[in-house]
């Protein structure tokens, strides 16, 4: 009997999942889904889909049961907040994620530093939490450094603010009184390269994922704001071209330390590392899949994931994750404006029969009856898969010109051979080489 697998959600991620079920799944799911918009790439993959708010615990639960669900994949860091898992819990659908109080490592950033701070995970840099905003702004003038600003709450991934690269310290302090933050984490800045490990977690077992770049600034050359991600890089090994194997067992570590500490976890516990000159030092925690790096992450995995969610339902143990010997590029097409003034309701024209050897993903667009549109968020991407980075960065790049970005921004420069050498540069500068 197939089992019925709810996955909420609509972005890109979502679509990474409903693709990873669908083609490993051996004809054994029935996927349902649900999001509050209509995701076209997981509507054609999906038996159903339903379009509502995924923040209503009591709403996604009556679908739950409407369609039967025997498991259930949240994508989403909202969901999870809220408490969806919580209820269907209660419900008796075994759904894949944390529930809302062990969300908190990502939900709550003060939570997640006094978390670490308390259990002893390592990587944990200096930090202080403040709820008293001019007690923040005074701790920015006493601190011997420059501080990474962050609302404890979820902001998208656009919320923190790095003085010394970002802001000066004068416009650091000015966001902290004209926001309507009620608590703020200041905490030392963390220079080096950026990196990503996911793990598969259930009933204490860690199963790890290759680590992944992302590339947050939205313009080429790492410049101007942050965005949720405009793309993101994978190697065919485990780590990138400039970690090393013990940075990425000490990342793993990291990893496997935070899990230990919190008890009863479940889902995917997603390391956000920056390898400094003192090894790798933890940016943030989130409780879900990376977008984009589940895109990297999810094409390349040949376990099924069906057969990861089965085993973590029922107390088995994890199977241990096989993944390709290939690199991965991912890139995302945005609205015009993103992320500061971005302009939706753009109909996205995309020839999907052109994109070639390419994956694509469709994000938080909007299907219609008369077609695809922009929200205010990302609106597709394109993956090569391939033996190197260089491989797969032409593949994706081919695929983005067919396919069509009129009316869109890329990066482009994500997994060329000169951005990636400067990453490899930087760590052997931080190294002393």
């Amino acid at each position: 009997m197939a089992e019925h697998v709810l996955l909420i959600g609509g972005g890109g991620r979502e679509h990474a999942i409903a693709r990873a079920l669908e083609g490993g799944s051996g004809g054994e799911v029935d996927l349902y889904a649900c999001a509050g918009n209509r995701n076209p790439g997981i509507a054609r993959l999906a038996t159903e889909f339903e379009t509502l708010e995924t923040t209503n615990p009591k709403a996604v639960r009556e679908y739950a049961e409407d369609v039967g669900a025997t498991l259930a994949v949240v994508g989403p860091e909202a969901p999870l907040e809220a408490g969806v898992v919580d209820e269907l819990e209660d419900a008796g659908i075994y759904a894949f994620g944390p529930k809302a109080e062990e969300a908190r490592i990502e939900t709550d950033k003060a939570f997640q530093r006094r978390f670490m701070a308390e259990h002893d995970v390592p990587g944990c840099p200096e930090f202080e939490t403040f709820d008293d905003m001019d007690a923040a702004c005074d701790f920015i003038d006493e601190y011997d450094g420059d501080l990474a600003i962050k609302p404890a709450g979820l902001t998208g991934g656009k919320g923190v603010k790095v003085i010394g690269d970002q802001v000066t310290a004068e416009e650091g302090k000015a966001y902290i009184r004209d926001s309507d933050y009620d608590r703020i984490v200041l905490e030392e800045r963390l220079v080096g390269e950026e990196f990503t490990v996911q793990a598969f977690v259930a009933d204490g077992e860690v199963r790890t994922a290759p680590a992944v770049q992302d590339h947050k600034r939205a313009y080429e050359g790492d410049e101007g704001p942050n965005t949720g991600g405009m793309g993101s890089y994978s190697d065919a090994t485990f780590e990138l071209p400039f970690m090393t194997d013990a940075d990425y067992e000490e990342a793993v570590s990291v990893i496997e330390a935070t899990v230990d500490a919190l008890e009863g976890y479940r889902g995917i516990l997603y390391g956000q590392f920056m390898l400094t000159s003192e090894g790798p030092k933890v940016i943030e925690f989130n409780a879900r899949f990376g977008d984009p790096e589940a895109m990297n992450t999810l094409p390349v995995l040949e376990t099924p994931f069906l057969d990861v969610l089965t085993a973590a339902r029922d107390g088995d143990e994890l199977p241990a994750l096989e993944f390709a010997s290939q690199a991965t590029v991912c890139k995302y097409a945005v609205p015009e404006g993103y992320p500061t003034d971005p302009k939706a309701g753009a109909k996205v024209q995309v020839d999907e029969e052109s994109a070639g050897d390419a994956l694509l993903y469709y994000a938080s667009v909007d299907e219609r009856d008369d077609g695809i549109y922009t929200t205010t968020s990302r609106a597709f991407a394109v993956v090569g898969v391939a033996d190197s980075i260089t491989e797969a960065e032409e593949i994706a790049e081919d695929a983005l010109e067919v396919a069509g970005e009129e009316g869109l921004h890329v990066r482009h420069d994500i997994g060329k051979p000169d951005l990636v050498q400067q990453r490899i540069d930087h760590v052997e500068e931080l190294r002393g080489k």
